[in-house]
């Protein structure tokens, strides 16, 4: 391992690392791991680059030092970023899969119990059985072995974390602040982006939700050139990445009078939050957290549905999504348990308030020894805007609140 001092992590945590990683392939009886997740790279090597359709691999053997296969183009970052220091790049005219082959051959791996990610995004399944094929009987599914050490979060990923918390807010601050009457959803979408870039953020795995009106109501839509018509309502939902790390955060902006449906939509979002923040500890279970959540939002007058699960995972993330919901997500029947350490976007959102609307508030909240706490200190009530466009607030007990005051949070903190 190459030590050096300008990666994300001091050497000792990725050290750290690779050491669970290797308990974990000992359990497994492995003499190597194959892995192809960029997300696996990034949190093992501090790897990255946008040019992950192509295929790349980190080998990484029980005994000997790790190499990784890369497009030639890419073994750049490998150089620039990370510990390894052992590289098998191929050309664009070259084969990736023929070079994987070759380097294990070279290492001694070829014939060794070799552990690979089948369930990988980046790994397909041709390129998978041309390997079964070569060396047959060597590969076993070691799926999760990665992520079994990324669902618990070390106290420098959680700073870490806390810089995407900062960007995050400021794109939510800044997107609220867009939301008026008259003004594009694009328009808001910009606002969002600039203010987390502005903030120290980088590109996230998914760019800002933005959808208003009627628009609400459908699944993953964002900004498509609406304009924003008086009486309406703004849902957005922003998740601001620092280092690969994110957080997530759901807000919703509401122009003209707040509506009863929509003021009881509010409570009950707060108070699902409210007491899921109360009761996350560890050794609670996961299917614990997701009956608490619905029971609360299940109860409503408005019409309102949890369609979802009640939250997921979250950290490290690429395109295309900016959770690690495949890792562990907030549903029923899940016998899992808290563990300090671990990090999860908390939605107890309503889908089809009154028929044709979706709003919601959400956290992004980590694990702690005792119980939990928050990433953010943001309002949590609707923002309220004149029809004109004029004012702008966060309500909170029948008071017009300026946004970016956190007078409304109180006994939800």
């Amino acid at each position: 391992m190459k030590q050096r001092d300008d990666m994300l992590f001091p050497p000792e945590e990725y050290a750290r690392r690779l050491d669970g990683l290797r308990a974990r392939m000992r359990q497994r009886l492995l003499d190597a791991v194959i892995i192809t997740d960029p997300e696996n790279l990034f949190y093992l090597t501090d790897y990255q680059t946008t040019g992950y359709s192509y295929f790349q691999a980190l080998v990484i053997p029980m005994e000997d030092e790790p190499f990784m296969v890369t497009r030639q183009l890419e073994e750049s970052n490998v150089h620039a970023r990370t510990w390894v220091e052992r590289t098998r790049p191929y050309p664009d005219t070259g084969d990736a899969i023929q070079m994987l082959i070759e380097a294990l051959r070279d290492a001694g791996l070829i014939d060794r119990r070799l552990g690979y990610e089948r369930n990988s995004y980046f790994f397909p399944a041709y390129q998978q059985d041309r390997i079964h094929t070569a060396i047959p009987g060597a590969l076993h599914d070691c799926f999760g072995i990665v992520e079994e050490l990324r669902i618990r979060k070390s106290p420098v990923e959680i700073e870490v974390m806390r810089r995407a918390a900062a960007a995050t807010e400021a794109g939510m601050r800044a997107g609220i602040e867009a939301a008026e009457v008259g003004v594009s959803e694009n328009e808001i979408g910009a606002a969002i982006s600039a203010a987390m870039f502005r903030a120290g953020g980088e590109f996230p795995a998914v760019m800002p939700y933005v959808t208003s009106g009627p628009r609400t109501m459908i699944g993953h839509a964002t900004w498509e050139g609406r304009t924003i018509q008086p009486g309406e309502h703004v849902f957005l939902e922003v998740g601001g990445c620092y280092r690969r790390y994110h957080t997530a955060m759901m807000r919703t902006v509401v122009t003209g009078g707040l509506s009863e449906s929509m003021r009881e939509a509010q409570d009950t979002m707060k108070l699902a939050l409210r007491e899921l923040r109360a009761a996350m500890a560890p050794g609670l279970t996961v299917s614990d957290i997701d009956n608490l959540a619905r029971r609360i939002i299940t109860d409503n007058d408005v019409g309102a549905q949890l369609v979802t699960r009640c939250g997921y995972s979250i950290g490290i993330a690429f395109p295309p999504s900016w959770d690690e919901g495949y890792i562990l997500s907030l549903k029923q029947g899940d016998p899992r348990i808290l563990e300090e350490g671990m990090t999860f976007h908390l939605i107890p959102w309503m889908w089809g308030v009154d028929g044709d609307k979706t709003c919601g508030i959400s956290d992004t909240v980590r694990i702690t020894e005792s119980g939990c706490e928050s990433f953010f200190d943001f309002p949590e009530d609707f923002a309220v805007k004149a029809s004109s466009g004029v004012q702008a607030g966060a309500v909170a007990g029948g008071d017009v609140v300026p946004i970016g005051s956190h007078a409304d949070r109180g006994a939800d903190s």
